[in-house]
This record gives structure tokens, C-alpha cells and sequence, in this order.
């Protein structure tokens, strides 16, 4: 030990203690650990681990020769060896055994009495003996700061704390497995490492004191203070005054610590007087005066081989006390003339700790230390791996019970039907989860009320339909009314087929759309009356919230003891209890998952020389009284609820509960039934609307090839008026060959002759030759409307007439392709003169897109008609 004051200005009293590390032999670490590695696991892995092994020499080296006397260096190097020393433990057995290794013996000197040494083939001695200089070495680094200063102070403080916290893990940890051995020393052993603790935790509240007093604080704070002081070191004396330290230490080492004990009592009692003198209570202000000058006469008779700066202290602070003592002894005898206590009657001095021993788990944590990392000896595997098995199975065990448990307690509960039928005497009750998702699913898609808004879209799309249909018979019945008017003014000229042959396919499809249309009509009729029908059925779907059309559970009108809340709460207090078991089961389980996930004996596999199954045994046994919780927990469970069941019996008797419950089960089923006939309804709707937009855009594809066809029928008219027109004028086939000019159509005045670039450009505008002799329009007849349930059929595509290729459905428009052909660079000559042939090289037949203002043109429907309909009058459309 050591004792030095930091500065000449310092206080008296910071004369304080460090302690000197323990000495060691040199000892060769490298060589046994590689032959244990190279014999027990391979030569390559020996190899592998070299920097390891070097790693592991050199630290040991370091801690032999003091190379580094730095107390802050010496502090790191005993940390990292000491982790180094922990992963050694859990891979290298060294001990005497002859299957271990057995080569290496730990030399260690007493700090104390450097003669006395420990010599072990344990590694544990090792672990003790750096724990001890890590201690050691902290309160040197406490020591070497300047304690005149309030941050010097500060920081010789926690060092000092870092002590007490090294010492403390050494008496926990190590001292006992050290001590087991036939050669050990003292200053290892638990009593040694608890007495350093309280000393170094006496030295730091000593300079939390320092700092209180320069601080100005008031005596009552600094009177607790400092008794906390006195009691640390009265702790330390206390342990140096029995054995095993009793005849240990040199009594100049006991004597400043029992100064210091008296010193600090004596303070503690001077500043509580001044304290006492404020509050005018000068009895008890004279009793702890005289108290504190006893203690000091005491500790003084005691004092050979104190230091001279503490005995001078005492001097001073047994003056202090007397001059007080005084002062307070004449003021009692003129003024308060108060009857003094003795001392012996006194209450104790209170007293306020300010530090605690630093935890030193995280500082020696080697976890994360990646040395010898690769090593886990194959015996400490398989054993290991066996110990986990019989872990895991306790632990399935446990929680199977745990789960049968829960759900036993389910299943009770839903026979009784509780807490349902509590909560439903409070007006809490809800539909089953099933039930209650259904329910919101119809409201959230409008309910029932929702459903007359898909009615009138309903009526909208179908109205739609029909005038565009009836749109296009009329592009039909024009085109017929022309075609007869011109066939009877011409009479044999007018060659051309009639127009009743050739809209043939068109009508029919006209027809069977219209036959669609109507077949609609009746199941929209039919789904507007289930609505009607059904509306008083579902109407239930429109209460929100839906449990507002449940049955209540009413109290009886009538009772003759009137205890039915008595029934309810002692009901509903089993309940509580049922819920706290439950509560209690989850944290048991959680609680055996936990100490699995900690539970580590790999260390103890590896240093361990009987038998397995003992040691297993042995740990297993850690479980057992989660296991006995367990079992009194499922015990517990099966009282209550069988008390629980006794109790719900009388409150179902008092309730009348099985009649709730049958009117229950009556609004469950009819809510149910609502469900489905509105999922009924909403589907049909459904089917409909699909249906009236398929077939709406095959009506719209069909009056596109109606459009066409009146247009190309048009173009031919006027040709064939032409041709007509040149027949009666007289003219030959070569001057129709030459002529430049347009025929007039009937009723019309001659045209100007065209130009060149006329006749080049025309040719662009004439349809191509087609592979009939006149228009054909693709067949695509439309299926009829469909049968019902559902009441909905979907138009469908037929094939296509006259050996033509496949076209595409007729409820999809296909883009034309380019309408119009490459320039001509000469105008062609005209293949035939008979009509019905081709009368110019561009014409491309049906879906000849004419110029905007060709007679006959219509452009593309929409699927909605502007006028006369307007759709956006409708509910639908307003959504």
C-alpha cells in the first residue's frame, strides 16, 4: 500500500491509500496451449491460431516485467488479459488431471506479505490475482490526481469507485474458486476483496465531502455526508479487526484507518451541531459535541504510526469541537439552562451515500473478444448439444401445458358464454368477428339503400342500348328508302342488288340485339322486385352500428332478495382473477425462454471432471420452480373455473339468460340472411351492368359497320347515277374513257370538267375492289340474351360469313388500317363497264373512311348518346 497527499495546499484529511499490485513468477503460456491444440485438435489448427498464441504470450509477458508502469496502462492491460484469460478457461482445461493440460502452475504473491504465495494449476488463481491488480491499479490512478482542485477530486473519485467495483467482482466471482486450492493468500480471499471494496468506497465519498464543503454547502448536507464517510471506513475496520486479516496488515495501515473512522465521525457530529446551534436546540448540540471529542480521544490512544498530516487534522477538529463545546455550555447555563442527554441516547447520525461500486460486467465482458474463436472441443459440443435437447424438451414440455391451459380456459368460456353475456348487460355487447366483417363490408358498399342508385344505372345503360340500336335500324331504313326510291325512277337501269339483300346478316343481328335488350328488361324487372320483396329483410343492414339491432339483456322486472348485483360482481371479479392467471402464464412462459436464452454451461462443460448427466441434472434443476409455478397456476386455473361455472349457473337462473340468448341467435340468423340476399341482389346488379357494357359496345361496332355500309352504298348510287346519266345523254364507253369531269348526280347541274390532278387524286378517295361484286357486311350474329339465375348472358363473337378471315369480337373496334392507298403517278383505266365492278383503282371496300363531307359519313358512336339521352341526369352518373 501506498500513502501520499496530492498537493502541499490540500487539506489535512486527503491523505489517502492506494494499493500495490501483486507479483507473479514468469511462466510460459504458449507452448502448452499450442500442444493441447495440435494434440486435441490438429496440427493445422495450432498453425492457425499462431497470433493468438502469440497474442495471448505477450500479455503475460507485459504483466511479468511491468514494461509499461503507467497506472492507465497497466489498467488496459489487465483488462484485455483478463478477458483473454476467460476464453482460455472455456477451451484450455488446466488443471492437475492427466488429460488436461497439467504443465502450467500460477505463481502469486501476497500483496501484503510478499513472503506468502499461492502456487496453482488453476486458472482461477490467475483470474483472482488480476482482478485484484486491476483494483490495485485503479486506486493508484485515484491517488495521482490532484485533489486540491474540485475536478481533481471528481476524478479521483470515480477511479476510487472503479476500485470498489473491481474488488467487488473479484469477491464475487473469483475469491472462492481461488481459495479452493491447497496454497492461497490472504489478500485473495472473499473477507480481503470486501474489506478493499468498503475502503475504496470511503476514499471516494472522502473526496465527494471535499468538494461538498468547497461548494458552501450547509452542514446538515455536509453532516451526512461525512458520516457516510466515517461508516465506510468503520466497515473496513471492522474486517480488519477479525480474522483473517486481523494479524495481516501492519498496524500503522490499521491505525489511519481507524483515524480516519473517528475523524469522519467527529466531523460528521461537529457539522450537525452548528446545525443544531441554528435550530437553537442546544441540549443535543452539547451531547454531539462531547460525542465527537470522545471519539477522537479514543482513536488518538490508538494512533502510533499515523501519518503526521491526519493526527494534525484531528488537532485541529478536536479544537473546533471544544470551542463550540464551549460556547454552547455557557449560552445553556445563562439562557436555555436545558437538561443534556447523553450520548448513549442519542438517535444515530443520518448519513447519505454518494458512490457505489462500479458495475464491471460490461468492462470484463469478453463475448465479443474474437480470440481462439475457433475452437469448441468435441466432447464440450456433443455435450452440449445433449444438454440442450433435455433443455428443449422442458421447455416444450412447460409450454404445452401453458397452451392447453389457454385453451382450455377458451373453450370453458364459450360454453358459458361469457364474457359475452356480461358484457351484454352492460350494453357492450358485439357480433360474432365473422358476422360483424360481413356486416361492414355490405355498409361500406353502400347497404341496401345503395342499391337503388345501381338500379338507375341499371336503366341508364340499357336506355343507352336501345337508342343506339334504334340509331342504327334508322342508318338502315334511310339507305332502303333511297335505294327503292331510285330503283323505281330508273326501273331496269338501276342494276345494283337491293339493299334488303345485302342488310340481311345486319339485320338479323339488329334483331337479336333488340331480342337481347328485351330479355334484359325482364331480369332488371325481376331484380327491382326482389329489392322490393327483401327490403324489409335487409333493412336490418342499414342500422348503424349494427349492434343496435341486437337483442338486450335486460335485468329481471321482478326480484325477490334483490342480490342480482352481488351475482354480477362476484362474477365478473372470478372473471378478473381467470385474467391474471392467464397474465401470469404468458410471463411464466416468457420467463423460461429467457433463462434458456441465457443459460450458458459451456464454460462449466469444459473445466468439468465427473459426469455429465450430474452436471446436467444439476442445471436442469435451475427450472424447477418455474415448472412448480407452472403447475400451481394450472391447478388454480381448474378451481376457478370451476367456480366460475357454479356462478354463472345462478346468474343465467336470475337473468333468464337462455331466452336472450335464443332471441339472439334469432337476430344472428337474420342478419345472416339479409347478407345473403343482398350479396344475391348486388350480384345479379352486378351481371347486369357487365352485360349492358359489353353489348353496348357490340351495338356501337355494329352501327360503325352499318355507317360504313350506307356509305359505301351512297358512293355507288352516285357512280351508278353517272353511269345512268351517260347512258341516256348517249355517250360511248371511249368518252367516258376520256372525260376529265364528274357525273352529276340526279337533279344536279353538269360540273366544270377536273383537272389532271384531279383524276390523280380521286382514285384516293374511291374504296378498292373488294372480293364480292358488291358491299357484304361481315355476319355477326348476336347470340341471344341469356337464361337466368343469372339473369345476365354476355353477347358472344360468331364467325365470320363468306369464307372471310377471322375477325375480331364485334364488342372491340379493331384501328382500320391506312385508308388510303399509295399515289397513283397515271390514272387507271377502268376495267369493266358493267356496274358492280370496280370503277376506280383505290376503293378498299367496307370500311372506306369517306372525306367530312361525303353524304352518308357518320362518325364513330360514343357508348353514350348527347341527344336525346342524357346521361348525366341519371343517379349513377352523379356518384
Amino acid at each position: 500500500m501506498a500513502a501520499a497527499s496530492s498537493s502541499a495546499s490540500a487539506a489535512a484529511t486527503n491523505i489517502m491509500l492506494a494499493i500495490y499490485e501483486k507479483k507473479t513468477n514468469s511462466i510460459d503460456l504458449y507452448r502448452p496451449l499450442r500442444q493441447y491444440i495440435s494434440f486435441t485438435y490438429s496440427e493445422r489448427e495450432a498453425v492457425n491460431l499462431e497470433d493468438d498464441l502469440s497474442h495471448v504470450k505477450t500479455l503475460r509477458s507485459d504483466i511479468e516485467r511491468i514494461a509499461d508502469p503507467s497506472p492507465t496502462t497497466r489498467r488496459d492491460l489487465f483488462i484485455s488479459y483478463f478477458k483473454a484469460l476467460c476464453l482460455i478457461e472455456t477451451r484450455f482445461p488446466i488443471s492437475p488431471d492427466k488429460d488436461h493440460i497439467n504443465s502450467i502452475q500460477f505463481t502469486w504473491f501476497d500483496a501484503f506479505k510478499q513472503k506468502q504465495k499461492a502456487v496453482q494449476q488453476n486458472i482461477h488463481l490467475e483470474k483472482a490475482a488480476i482482478l485484484f491488480n486491476l483494483g490495485a491499479v485503479y486506486s493508484q490512478i485515484g491517488l495521482s490526481y490532484d485533489r486540491a482542485t474540485v475536478d481533481g477530486r471528481r476524478q479521483a473519485s470515480h477511479a476510487f469507485i472503479a476500485a470498489a467495483g473491481a474488488f467487488a467482482f473479484l469477491r464475487d466471482n473469483a475469491s472462492t474458486k481461488a481459495s479452493m486450492g491447497n496454497s492461497t493468500t490472504v489478500d485473495l480471499s472473499v473477507e480481503c476483496a470486501g474489506m478493499l471494496e468498503r475502503l475504496m468506497l470511503a476514499q471516494a465519498q472522502e473526496c465527494v465531502f471535499e468538494n461538498t464543503i468547497a461548494k458552501g454547502s450547509t452542514p446538515g448536507v455536509c453532516a451526512k455526508i461525512s458520516r457516510q464517510v466515517g461508516l465506510y471506513y468503520e466497515e473496513a475496520l471492522g474486517a480488519l479487526n477479525v480474522a483473517p486479516l486481523k494479524d495481516h496488515f501492519d498496524k500503522a495501515w490499521i491505525a489511519h484507518v481507524q483515524l480516519k473512522a473517528a475523524l469522519f465521525y467527529a466531523e460528521a457530529c461537529y457539522r450537525y451541531s452548528l446545525e443544531l446551534h441554528e435550530k437553537e436546540e442546544i441540549a443535543e448540540e452539547i451531547a454531539r459535541l462531547k460525542s465527537g471529542i470522545s471519539a477522537l480521544a479514543e482513536a488518538k490512544k490508538s494512533s502510533k504510526g499515523a501519518a503526521v498530516q491526519l493526527l494534525d487534522a484531528i488537532s485541529k477538529l478536536e479544537a473546533s469541537l471544544n470551542r463550540n463545546l464551549e460556547r454552547a455550555v455557557k449560552e445553556n447555563d445563562r439562557v436555555y439552562l436545558m437538561r443534556v442527554p447523553s450520548p448513549s441516547s442519542l438517535n444515530p447520525l443520518p448519513a447519505f451515500s454518494m458512490v457505489k461500486p462500479m458495475q464491471m460486467n460490461e468492462v470484463l465482458d469478453a463475448s465479443k473478444e474474437k480470440l481462439f474463436a475457433s475452437l469448441v472441443p468435441d466432447s464440450s459440443a456433443k455435450a452440449l448439444s445433449r444438454y440442450t435437447e433435455m433443455l428443449d424438451d422442458v421447455i416444450r414440455t412447460q409450454a404445452e401445458k401453458l397452451q392447453q391451459g389457454s385453451e382450455l380456459t377458451r373453450v370453458r368460456l364459450k360454453e358459458m358464454d361469457l364474457p359475452d353475456s356480461i358484457l351484454a348487460l352492460e350494453g357492450n355487447f358485439c357480433l360474432p368477428e365473422d358476422l360483424k366483417n360481413e356486416v361492414e363490408n355490405v355498409q361500406s358498399s353502400g347497404g341496401p339503400a345503395g342499391l337503388e342508385a345501381e338500379l338507375q344505372q341499371l336503366r341508364d345503360l340499357r336506355r343507352v342500348n336501345q337508342e343506339l340500336l334504334i340509331q342504327t335500324e334508322e342508318l338502315l331504313q334511310k339507305e332502303a328508302a333511297e335505294d327503292t326510291q331510285f330503283r323505281s325512277q330508273f326501273g331496269t337501269r338501276w342494276t345494283r342488288p337491293q339493299s334488303s339483300t345485302l342488310t340481311k346478316t345486319l339485320q338479323e343481328r339488329l334483331n337479336k340485339f333488340a331480342a337481347n335488350l328485351k330479355q334484359a328488361a325482364d331480369s332488371d324487372a325481376r331484380i327491382e322486385r326482389s329489392v322490393r320483396e327483401h327490403s324489409a329483410l335487409m333493412s336490418i343492414l342499414d342500422r348503424r352500428p349494427i349492434e343496435a339491432a341486437l337483442p338486450s339483456l335486460a335485468r329481471p322486472m321482478m326480484s325477490l332478495d334483490a342480490n342480482e348485483d352481488a351475482i354480477v360482481g362476484t362474477l365478473k371479479q372470478s372473471l378478473r382473477q381467470l385474467e391474471t392467471l392467464g397474465a401470469q402464464r404468458a410471463g411464466l412462459e416468457d420467463m423460461l425462454r429467457e433463462m434458456k436464452r441465457k443459460d450458458d454451461i459451456l464454460p462449466k462443460l469444459m473445466t468439468s471432471t465427473g459426469s455429465y448427466e450430474d452436471l446436467f441434472r444439476k442445471e436442469i434443476a435451475k427450472y424447477d420452480h418455474i415448472c412448480e409455478e407452472i403447475t400451481q397456476n394450472i391447478e388454480a386455473q381448474e378451481q376457478l373455473l370451476m367456480q366460475i361455472q357454479a356462478q354463472n349457473e345462478e346468474f343465467s337462473h336470475v337473468f333468464n339468460l337462455e331466452d336472450y340468448k335464443a332471441s339472439r341467435e334469432k337476430c344472428y340468423k337474420q342478419i345472416q340472411a339479409a347478407v345473403a340476399k343482398w350479396k344475391e341482389i348486388k350480384e345479379n346488379i352486378n351481371e347486369g351492368l357487365k352485360f349492358y357494357v359489353t353489348l353496348q359496345d357490340a351495338i356501337t361496332n355494329i352501327k360503325q359497320q352499318c355507317s360504313d355500309f350506307v356509305m359505301t352504298r351512297n358512293i355507288q348510287c352516285r357512280e351508278m347515277m353517272e353511269d345512268v346519266q351517260r347512258q341516256m345523254a348517249g355517250f360511248s364507253f371511249q368518252d367516258r374513257k376520256n372525260s376529265t369531269g364528274p357525273y352529276p348526280s340526279v337533279g344536279q347541274p353538269q360540273q366544270p370538267p377536273r383537272t389532271s390532278s384531279q383524276l390523280q387524286t380521286e382514285p384516293q378517295s374511291i374504296p378498292p375492289p373488294s372480293q364480292s361484286h358488291y358491299y357484304r357486311p361481315p355476319e355477326q350474329p348476336m347470340p341471344g340474351y341469356g337464361h337466368h339465375p343469372p339473369p345476365y348472358g354476355t353477347p358472344q363473337q360468331p364467325s365470320p360469313p363468306y369464307g372471310a378471315p377471322q375477325q375480331p369480337s364485334p364488342y372491340h373496334v379493331p384501328a382500320p388500317a391506312s385508308p388510303y392507298p399509295p399515289p397513283q403517278t397515271q390514272p387507271q383505266p377502268p376495267i369493266n363497264p358493267e356496274y358492280g365492278q370496280p370503277a376506280y383503282p383505290g376503293w378498299r371496300g367496307p370500311y372506306y373512311n369517306a372525306p367530312a363531307q361525303q353524304p352518308g359519313s357518320l362518325p364513330r358512336p360514343p357508348y353514350t348518346i348527347p341527344n336525346p339521352y342524357n346521361p348525366h341526369q341519371s343517379g349513377y352518373y352523379k356518384q
